[in-house]
């Protein structure tokens, strides 16, 4: 099963065609937005592979949470090439992304959400690329970000080098960290076995996961936390 992968939650925009196991994976350049590098990676993608979107089992993209514009843009993109082909889509969120490509049995994913908060995720391995989220995705500030109390636990993600009140946090509590961002290979091995399955949605349905709805702070916010209008 050839299964095509989108993730474009962050600044780091990527592609993946997995297949039998192997992914190839394309960067989207930096600098540009991910709505004008994105498709002609995929293009690429497919080109080499020889293959076409029929060909596919289904279309990965990562969910969120993440930057508002960029989950749009692996949603959106997903969408369209899977109504065209008739393939189903197979949402992945950012941060279970971040655990499973962290080598680590239970980890803390923490992606920078801007706006200075993180948004925080607590996994478990389950199985080979099988995990299990542990309570809810949050979206915290730093300081209330909550950390496990046992022990074996790897952090993961950007956030820690965003905020260093929140890796000095860490420190204290023992956790290691492990700087990273969500990619599309990952995204697509995780997605594969969920393919298999037939676990896909219909791409009518599927919606980026925002985590907050709240996209800017008001001018009165900015100016009582010492910042400009």
């Amino acid at each position: 099963m050839w299964i095509l992968a989108l993730e474009t939650s962050t600044d780091l925009g990527s592609c993946a065609l997995w297949h039998d196991g192997q992914a190839v994976e394309r960067i989207c350049p930096a600098g540009r937005p991910h709505s004008e590098t994105l498709l002609p990676l995929v293009r690429e993608l497919l080109a080499e592979a020889g293959i076409g979107i029929a060909r596919l089992g289904g279309i990965a993209f990562g969910v969120g949470p993440g930057a508002f514009t960029g989950l749009r843009v692996a949603c959106g993109a997903a969408q369209g090439l899977a109504v065209a082909a008739d393939l189903p889509l197979l949402p992945v969120t950012s941060l279970e992304t971040l655990a499973a490509a962290s080598g680590a049995g239970r980890v803390l994913a923490l992606l920078d959400a801007r706006m200075g908060e993180v948004y925080a995720g607590r996994y478990r391995r389950t199985g080979d690329d099988e995990w299990r989220l542990d309570g809810e995705i949050r979206v915290a500030a730093p300081a209330d970000v909550e950390l496990p109390l046992d022990e074996g636990w790897l952090a993961c993600g950007n956030a820690p080098a965003a905020y260093p009140a929140l890796a000095a946090r860490l420190e204290a509590a023992g956790l290691a960290v492990q700087p990273a961002l969500p990619m599309a290979a990952t995204v697509a091995r995780l997605a594969a076995p969920r393919a298999a399955r037939g676990e896909g949605i219909d791409p009518a349905l599927a919606a980026p996961l925002y985590v907050r709805d709240k996209v800017a702070k008001t001018v009165a916010e900015r100016l009582s936390e010492g910042g400009r209008a």
